[in-house]
């Protein structure tokens, strides 16, 4: 779902005013991934130094400050403790190993506080797992790493678990890990201050493809069915290795020693369609990698996926993925060059407007250090 709403600009605020400073609050969890943090928090950072404004200030945080050791055993101080009066527009959860044992009674309450409180509220790699716990995310779509997807979908039945990279619904938004919390930090910075900064951004960090809402994680299908189901994990992979040359449902069934009418059974119930169906995605989910990671032509593209006529594979793209294979590709080009024609402007940092606050955001020394820095204030947003 859209969040158009829940990010608009503060009322009354005019085309040459400063825009609103975002508060992003990262409670990190013990085992936190390193990976997903930095993920999170660059983009932002990027985006005041382009922009030459803090249009983001963020703390990590603790319960009392106290350390907190990555997954990868570096431990982090925080900048704060999650009880300080810090005003949080957003708080996100940093999961990590083992997340559904690392929230204790003092985090749980204090996520239900913020809520309560009307914060936007976010999870990163596992920490979907700790707003679950905390009755947070029922009656929400959310997005967690493909480890946990099952398990959480047993344990909190009233969640829509989803199989996106991310997912935004509402005042809930949640990223799957390793780098998904960039493309989800990339798409609200587009959202809310326009695609040119969000492609300015990913020029920076020679990250040549934002992914969308519709992308999904390739959640490896034996962590979905488990090992209960030997054939059609069997079947599937023959699927996969045979994208271009299709092999027919009979072919299918006579490799994994099944009757055709077994076949189908065991797609219906285990992944709730038929064969023919899942075959299709599989190839249609490839087609779009090939369209948005490689230079083969349409037509190149859907022969390589198996489809006999190009007219063919535009009409089943268009119903699966709701636009035609060109409208992909040029939405890709299109975002290219805008990346490539970033204006350079001279641009003044704000003045230090914090100095009497508890705490002082990392952003705004982050922003500081930047000013010298050939891209500050690159990209105009007024």
């Amino acid at each position: 779902m859209s969040m158009t709403n829940k990010w608009a600009k503060v009322p009354g605020t005019t085309a040459a005013q400063p825009s609103k400073t975002v508060t992003i609050g990262f409670l990190l969890m013990n085992n936190f991934t390193l990976i997903s943090l930095a993920s999170a928090i660059e983009p932002l950072r990027m985006a005041n130094q382009l922009s030459g404004e803090e249009l983001f200030q963020w703390f990590t945080l603790s319960p009392s400050g106290i350390q907190v050791q990555a997954s990868d055993g570096l431990t982090v101080t925080p900048d704060a403790a999650m009880e300080e009066p810090l005003n949080l527009d957003i708080v996100i959860v940093c999961g990590g190993y083992a997340a559904q044992h690392s929230a204790t009674k003092e985090h749980l309450q204090w996520l239900q506080q913020q809520t309560r409180q009307h914060k936007k509220m976010g999870a990163i790699c596992t920490g979907s797992w700790v707003l679950a716990q905390a009755g947070l995310l029922d009656g929400y779509e959310a997005s967690i790493h493909w480890e946990c997807m099952a398990s959480l979908k047993e344990a909190f039945p009233k969640i829509e678990i989803s199989s996106k990279l991310f997912s935004i619904d509402r005042d809930r938004l949640t990223s799957s890990g390793g780098t998904a919390p960039l493309d989800m930090m990339l798409n609200l910075i587009a959202r809310e201050h326009g695609k040119q900064l969000s492609a300015g951004i990913s020029d920076m960090f020679i990250y040549d493809r934002v992914r969308n809402e519709q992308d999904q994680q390739r959640v490896p299908l034996k962590h979905v069915l488990g090992s209960t189901q030997p054939k059609l994990l069997e079947i599937v992979a023959l699927m996969e290795s045979n994208l271009e040359e299709l092999l027919t449902l009979d072919e299918l069934a006579n490799y994994a020693n099944l009757s055709r009418r077994q076949l189908e059974r065991l797609f219906q119930k285990y992944l709730n369609c038929s064969p023919s169906r899942y075959y299709l995605k599989l190839r249609l989910v490839r087609a779009r990698q090939l369209l948005k990671q490689s230079s083969l032509s349409i037509i190149e593209v859907a022969s390589a996926c198996g489809f006999a006529s190009t007219p063919h594979f535009s009409k089943c793209y268009r119903e699966y993925f709701g636009l035609p294979p060109r409208e992909e590709r040029q939405g890709l080009s299109d975002y290219k060059q805008l990346a490539t024609a970033i204006p350079m402007n001279d641009g003044v940092i704000k003045p230090n407007v914090l100095n009497s606050e508890p705490r002082i955001s990392s952003a705004i020394k982050s922003l500081a250090q930047a000013r010298d820095e050939p891209t500050f204030a690159s990209i105009s947003l007024h």
